[in-house]
């Protein structure tokens, strides 16, 4: 029988309209950093002040970070914990994507332990250091449906310095609190709907074919990819369908549960450290047809694909080729099929400097793949995928 350990210490409150039920939970603390993106959409949408409200009704005091990146930096880390530690604030609140709860775990962080965040990086200009406080608590609050950082310790900064995009991670920065709205993603346009909602598919299908994979693991995973193939076309065609964006709320979380990364994402996490302004989601999908097939021609994760290819709807798949073809008809239903790595200013020549850097930044485990990939490998995986 496999060995593993789940463990599961955020509360999650989901659904429609449970932004509302805040005030009612226990807060973590008297005084929260709200932690928000640079962009205008929280505000915009209401969302921002539904939070507010929420805290006022609670008694809870709060300041406002609204500096976070699309693609959180070091910077962005130390400058939300130095504006927590000089208004007091004893926790944070991540209102928004990914990125937002990315930054907002390593702020966290920050607040309680000494010197810069890239003290703690285990990549390879990192400092490697194991901090000497716990995080400060954490409460998420998604607005988007394609990381899972609500339900895990995980989170991905970029070092301008360094050009590294690299994972920090500690049992600490899990959130204590999480809210997860599908009320508060109906304003995600289709292209980010689409860049979200396949990151998530590849946190499930990563986890699959992981070497390390067990029931526990692929139970949340298939019923994620299973979800996302059925309601993700819809979200993407039609965003006001609350159903639609409900169910593919409830797989990014559920593949949020147990993510077992393999490869992938740390060649995205490459892609993304030389070119801030690439889509994390979108630099998967460019290289996703092209890395699932190097596996599907070497026949080495038959069952699993054939398992994916199932829960996408398949009937009767027979082999890795039907996960293939269903893949490339997902990314096709919404409308990703055309997406080119010169677009996000990667150039064919620059690719030949990749393969060192995958062993060099985190994103996923580069030794759990089905078959083990030589620099070579990689390299054939980013040329192929290259238009």
């Amino acid at each position: 029988m496999y060995k593993f350990v789940f463990d599961m210490p955020t509360r999650v409150l989901f659904g429609e309209g449970q932004l509302q039920e805040l005030h009612n939970e226990v807060l973590p603390g008297k005084k929260a950093l709200i932690a928000t993106s640079n962009g205008t959409s929280t505000k915009k949408y209401g969302y921002l002040a539904q939070l507010e409200k929420e805290l006022d009704q609670a008694g809870v005091a709060y300041e406002l970070f609204d500096q976070v990146r699309p693609n959180p930096i070091s910077d962005n880390v130390m400058d939300g914990a130095a504006l927590a530690k000089a208004t007091g604030c004893d926790f944070i609140i991540a209102l928004g994507g990914g990125s937002v709860m990315d930054c907002s775990k390593c702020i966290a962080l920050m607040m309680t332990n000494d010197g810069d965040i890239w003290d703690y990086s285990l990549s390879v200009a990192g400092g490697k250091k194991s901090p000497a406080h716990k995080a400060a608590p954490i409460v998420a609050i998604t607005t988007s449906a394609g990381t899972g950082s609500e339900v895990d310790m995980a989170s991905v900064i970029t070092n301008e310095k360094t050009e590294e995009k690299t994972g920090i991670f500690f049992p600490s920065m899990f959130p204590t609190l999480s809210v997860v709205d599908s009320n508060l993603m109906m304003s995600v346009p289709p292209k980010f709907t689409a860049y979200q909602g396949m990151d998530a598919f590849y946190h499930a299908s990563e986890s699959v074919i992981n070497k390390n994979e067990h029931p526990m693991g692929e139970m949340f995973a298939l019923e994620a990819i299973e979800l996302i193939a059925k309601y993700l076309p819809i979200a993407y065609k039609d965003g006001s369908n609350k159903e639609a964006r409900a169910y593919v709320a409830l797989a990014n979380t559920l593949a949020g549960y147990y993510m077992l990364c393999t490869s992938q994402h740390t060649m995205e996490h490459v892609m993304g450290g030389y070119h801030d302004n690439l889509v994390h989601g979108a630099g998967l999908i460019m290289i996703s047809h092209e890395y699932f097939n190097f596996f599907a021609e070497r026949k080495v994760a038959e069952e699993p694909m054939i398992k994916m290819a199932k829960a996408m709807g398949v009937e009767n798949p027979t082999s890795s080729k039907d996960f293939i073809k269903a893949l490339d008809d997902l990314i096709a239903a919404v409308g990703c099929a055309d997406l080119r790595m010169s677009d996000a200013g990667i150039t064919k020549e620059e690719l030949k400097k990749y393969p060192q850097r995958v062993h060099e930044v985190l994103g996923g485990d580069i030794t759990a793949d089905p078959l083990p990939l030589s620099d070579e490998d990689y390299l054939t995986i980013y040329e192929k995928s290259y238009k």
